[in-house]
């Protein structure tokens, strides 16, 4: 059984594509600075898919 939808993993690849273009922003409404890291381009790409309702496991808690 698959983890994620294919949807999500194509909202993970434009989240990528938009990071090697230098237009993917972090923070709310992209008013944070241009995100250059890999692995918060993915961290974007699920949770978009998330707020689009696709196939995608919940967050990790958060350890205390």
């Amino acid at each position: 059984m698959a983890r994620y939808s294919r949807g999500a993993s194509r909202d993970v690849k434009s989240a990528m594509t938009r990071r090697k273009k230098g237009t993917l922003k972090r923070g709310k409404a992209g008013r944070g600075g241009r995100v250059t890291s890999r692995k918060q381009a993915v961290a974007i790409g699920l949770s978009e898919a998330r707020k689009k309702g696709k196939k995608v496991p919940a967050r990790r808690a958060r350890s205390k």
